[in-house]
């Protein structure tokens, strides 16, 4: 069975689907099967893999219009990467939610008809803790929190550790933090500072690999590609394939 792994924060900006896409496709180019689930409205992670944004994906398998199984789309480009992906219409999807019978396990019933297909599979949340985020952190096994390096961007930290608190508590007793990954680095001593109080605060749980703010791995998602692909050479490709490994290398070490 895939373990489930979403990515997370409310605050829009901080690399969240950059990582998303370039975890997955990284995680993918190891040997490991992946499915990304776009559930972002502005479905950028479905557009920044070369996808396109106007066909039927995570909104419908949400609300029982179509099977999971029937949408996926396999990447042309990495063997073992798969997509579900996303569209405006999911903006509906928080008031439709609400509305429904066992509604906090509506995701929850479309990952596991998957489940046993893939190794991974990574769910990129949109900047909301909105009905559908906690819906997705009710399907999820752990959730990956990017975190700019700015302190602007530790100032949500809080809501979203209460959200998964309560989620944790009422409708997910198994779900835990996979960790912390910061983003957006630049060699000053704000950002430093920043890196140390996110490793202070949080210890083991903060990646050690840290993702560099990078021109290139900005450039690759109107190119429709992640950024091993776009630029193999890139910093943000050294980056991100150095995290793929340390995820992995956490994951059989939590298995083990």
């Amino acid at each position: 069975m895939a373990k489930v792994v979403a990515l997370a924060n409310q605050k829009g900006g901080v690399g969240k689907t950059t990582t998303a896409i370039n975890l997955a496709a990284s995680v993918a180019l190891l040997g490991k099967k992946v499915l990304l689930i776009d559930a972002d409205p502005q479905a950028n992670a479905t557009s920044g893999l070369g996808f396109d944004i106007n066909l039927e994906g995570t909104y419908e398998c949400i609300v029982g219009e179509r099977e999971a199984k029937e949408l996926i789309l396999h990447s042309e480009d990495i063997k073992k990467l798969w997509v579900l992906p996303s569209s405006i219409n999911l903006v509906a999807a928080d008031t439709e939610l609400a509305t429904m019978e066992n509604a906090h396990h509506k995701v929850k019933c479309v990952v596991d008809a998957v489940r046993d297909d893939f190794d991974y599979i990574f769910i990129d949340c949109s900047p909301s803790l909105g009905f559908l985020t906690v819906n997705i952190l009710t399907a999820a096994d752990s959730v990956l929190v990017p975190v700019q390096c700015e302190y602007l961007a530790l100032e949500g930290l809080s809501k979203l550790l209460n959200t998964i608190k309560m989620v944790k508590s009422r409708l997910n007793p198994e779900l835990t933090i996979e960790g912390f990954v910061l983003t957006m680095y630049m060699r000053n001593r704000l950002n430093n500072q920043v890196v140390n109080e996110v490793r202070e605060h949080f210890g083991e749980l903060t990646f050690d690999t840290i993702i560099q703010r990078n021109i290139r791995l900005g450039e690759a998602p109107s190119h429709g590609k992640p950024i091993m692909l776009y630029d193999a050479s890139a910093t943000g490709a050294v980056n991100y394939l150095n995290l793929a490994r340390e995820f992995l290398k956490r994951n059989k070490t939590k298995r083990e």
